[in-house]
């Protein structure tokens, strides 16, 4: 999940920054004499992307202000992240006036790294969404919803976690952990899972320590469904996953993948290692494709009726474009 924001961000550069290339010509001699003053072409579609980039962000906006002021905020609950930093410093210093005002100090050094890291655009967004956040906060009222200490804990952190989710997919951020995390991923041996983890864990012991042991947990729980909120936000219903399949019957699933179900392939020649009845080292079709996660239970239910006893292999793949693979829902 973290990954993708950089790899978004660096995408839409590269898109920016190179004009499309007819197809059947890249590499093309003939394109080495092109003059490199010339302008690339203004990209179709740019102020409609534009638009709902934006709505993203407002729609991201208003869900996390709901989370934090109808649930988590009134009820003295956190979350990870930059988020949790403020609404524990509003608490330690008896002014929970101020979480607006630092939800904007805390991240500002977070948006200077993701303007060098990833550019001015993105910088814009997250500097934008995040003071629309503050503004929210401090001039629209929220009614609180309700005082049960479990529904405050998955609600608040469902809308927080959507909201953060949709400022992502709207190209910036309402966490500046995120950006931290890419940076000092390519700075040390952490990866950026394992810095968040890290950081979010002190951050719960200090309520732990701090406040109760009970506020922590309920912490984490906030945190935990704000978290898989914004994995489902992210990724969307149909999340892709690479199936690899090795069978004896490689080519009869592989017409049954394009032929009843209508999915691309892709075919690798490979050698058999050592099987269950001793080494085998005849050749044997290895056949890829990717579908969403939807789709999975056809291909196991098509691999199964001709080979009961296939090797198959499935991960969740962050991103896909082009070939056959069908378009996610919220994309």
């Amino acid at each position: 999940m973290l990954p993708q924001l950089f790899i978004l961000e660096r995408l839409r550069r590269l898109r920016a920054a190179a004009p499309p290339t007819p197809p059947g010509l890249a590499g093309h001699p003939a394109l080495a004499d092109e003059p490199a003053s010339v302008a690339p072409p203004v990209p179709a579609g740019g102020g409609r992307r534009l638009l709902i980039s934006i709505g993203y962000l407002v729609a991201g906006v208003w869900s996390a202000a709901l989370g934090l002021e109808a649930f988590i905020l009134p009820n003295g609950l956190f979350d990870g992240g930059v988020t949790g930093i403020s609404l524990l410093a509003a608490r330690l210093t008896h002014q929970p006036q101020f979480v607006s005002l630092f939800l904007v100090v805390f991240n500002l050094p977070f948006i200077w790294l993701g303007y060098r890291q990833l550019g001015r655009d993105f910088a814009i967004r997250a500097l934008a969404a995040i003071l629309g956040l503050a503004l929210v906060l401090v001039f629209v009222p929220f009614p609180v919803i309700t005082q049960d200490k479990m529904l405050i804990a998955v609600f608040g952190g469902f809308f927080l976690g959507a909201g953060i989710g949709l400022a992502m997919r709207g190209g910036g951020v309402l966490d500046g952990t995120e950006i931290l995390a890419v940076y000092l991923s390519r700075k040390a041996s952490l990866s950026m899972g394992d810095f968040v983890l890290v950081l979010n864990i002190l951050i719960f012991i200090v309520v732990a320590l701090v406040l109760s042991v009970q506020t922590a947990l309920y912490s984490i729980l906030t945190y935990l469904a704000a978290s898989k909120t914004i994995e489902f936000v992210v990724n969307g219903i149909e999340e892709y996953t690479g199936v690899t399949i090795i069978s004896a019957h490689g080519d009869a699933i592989r017409r049954a993948l394009t032929e009843r179900l209508g999915r691309g392939v892709t075919v690798y020649a490979g050698h058999r290692g050592y099987g269950s009845r001793g080494e085998q080292p005849e050749a044997i079709d290895i056949v890829f494709t990717v579908v969403t996660r939807l789709e999975v239970s056809q291909v196991t239910h098509e691999v199964n009726l001709l080979d009961p006893k296939a090797f198959v292999i499935m991960q969740s793949v962050n991103d896909a474009r082009g070939g056959m693979v069908k378009k996610r829902a919220l994309h």
